[in-house]
């Protein structure tokens, strides 16, 4: 979960930071944190709520300096405690370092026990500063970032795009496996990287690529400087991005995610048509499938429950006596289209039921004769370890039912999931280049008490030198 920006510029960077930081706010909502730098001076502001409740004109106005960072969360480790909200500082060796992490590592515990019993105390409870912890300490070794960076990568295991700034130098790396997205682009003054490229859509600026998978990337002023640190077999991308959690307009990994979402929409009439009299969308994760439906099977898409804009995601509300409650606050049925018709009602995922069983319930009442409900994506089977916020077996609807019991579960006229073939062949990347661990409870990398792989990873040390004229050039 989680959104990560950091940008350097000479004309300043607070303002940016927050457009940047808004247009990411989907993917954390808890709380957030801006932290620049200004040649002498490490500005950091951060609280709990979304980005326009933590951040005001005059404060964005003390946040002064060419180089910053920027953090909205949602906890996976960690709980939700002011000491826990990103950037994490650190005055270290009259070094000022601030450093923002999106993902989740597997083996926290085992690597914040190695400090401990060497005598380190840790002020927070995020893996993130173990990640700051490995990377601090052999910076004061060896002075060199991307030693430290290698060394992290070494021994760090599970899911991390990581920002970090450096008296006013922003380092950007990614895990080797791609798990979490990370992008780079050009803004009319400087330079950006970003969770997702909508970030970059904000400022008006260019998406130039990917942060490369085992990549380190520096930033300043003069430019910018790439290293390969690591190249992995194989990679993971989280098939959960393209299904739900990114932004429909993000170019993931090479993807437009809307393309992606509109081809399992069409590839759903191909597996399990039905006729019907409205294709309609579970408003907005749902829209771009239903469209692809719609086009596929020549029904028409008719909106039949209307969003209120002004409520967060479902989904990743901490509780679910809180989701439940903010169904009906959320959505409302229009039954004007709802009335005696049948409707093929499309939605990404099915998580837990109670929210889907909730949105079926309102449509009955509104007068809808059939429900029909599709799904972008095949039944979440197995706990996601690297991210995304369904951590029990217990909590997943379809962790031990068919699909034909979860149909009787949340009352739907007829129920179909997308296959993963289906899925797999509309992201166009290939199955051995996808993370399908909530799918099929295979992993990318080995985690306690479930099956996972081994990948195999080759550390390298490639650098190669990248300025301005040459990424305005194409290159």
């Amino acid at each position: 979960m989680c959104g990560i920006v950091g940008i350097v510029d000479a004309g300043g960077v607070s303002i940016q930071l927050y457009y940047a930081m808004y247009a990411l706010q989907h993917r954390g909502q808890e709380s957030a944190g801006i932290s620049t730098y200004d040649g002498t001076t490490l500005y950091k502001i951060k609280g709990q709520g979304l980005v326009a409740d933590v951040f005001s004109q005059s404060l964005l106005s003390d946040l002064k300096g060419s180089a910053g960072i920027g953090h909205v969360r949602y906890p996976t480790t960690g709980a939700n405690l002011v000491e826990n909200i990103q950037p994490l500082n650190f005055r270290f060796k009259d070094h000022s370092i601030s450093i923002a992490h999106n993902g989740n590592l597997v083996n926290t515990r085992e690597l914040r026990a190695g400090f401990e019993q060497e005598g380190e105390i840790f002020t927070t409870t995020t893996d993130t500063e173990v990640i700051a912890r490995i990377l601090m300490d052999e910076i004061g070794k060896s002075g060199g970032v991307e030693d430290a960076v290698n060394l992290c990568m070494h021994k760090v295991r599970g899911s991390y795009s990581v920002v970090m700034m450096i008296d006013g130098i922003i380092y950007a790396f990614r895990d080797p496996l791609g798990i979490k997205p990370f992008c780079l682009g050009k803004t009319p003054g400087g330079f950006i990287v970003a969770s997702e490229s909508v970030a970059i859509d904000a400022l008006n600026g260019t998406f130039l690529r990917d942060v490369r998978p085992g990549e380190l990337i520096r930033i300043d002023n003069a430019g910018i400087r790439c290293t390969q640190i690591a190249i992995s077999a194989c990679r993971a991308h989280c098939i959960f991005e393209y299904i739900y959690f990114a932004r429909a307009d993000s170019i993931i990994d090479g993807k437009l995610v809307y393309e992606v979402r509109s081809k399992i929409g069409g590839k759903l009439f191909d597996e399990d048509p039905v006729a019907a009299d409205a294709v309609s969308p579970v408003p907005d994760s749902g829209t771009a499938y239903a469209i692809g439906y719609a086009q596929k099977s020549g029904i028409p898409f008719i909106e039949s429950l209307m969003k209120n804009r002004y409520m967060g995601r479902t989904f990743i509300m901490p509780s679910q006596q809180q989701r439940e409650k903010a169904v009906r606050i959320k959505l409302n049925p229009i039954s004007a289209h709802l009335k005696d018709r049948s409707v093929v009602l499309i939605d990404d995922s099915i998580v837990r039921g109670t929210t889907s069983k909730r949105i079926i319930d309102l449509m009955r009442e509104a007068g809808a004769r059939e429900v029909h409900m599709r799904i972008g994506s095949p039944q979440i089977k197995a706990p996601c370890y690297l991210g995304v916020d369904f951590p029990t077996r217990k909590e997943l609807i379809a962790s031990d039912k068919i699909e034909e019991e979860v149909r009787k579960n949340i009352t739907a006229t007829t129920l179909h999931h997308v296959s993963l073939d289906a899925l797999i062949e509309a992201i166009g990347c290939g199955k051995g280049n996808l993370c399908t661990g909530c799918l099929t409870g295979c992993y990318p990398l080995p985690i306690e008490g479930e099956f996972g792989t081994i990948p195999h990873i080759d550390f390298v040390a490639g650098t190669y030198q990248v300025g301005l004229d040459s990424f305005e050039k194409g290159s």
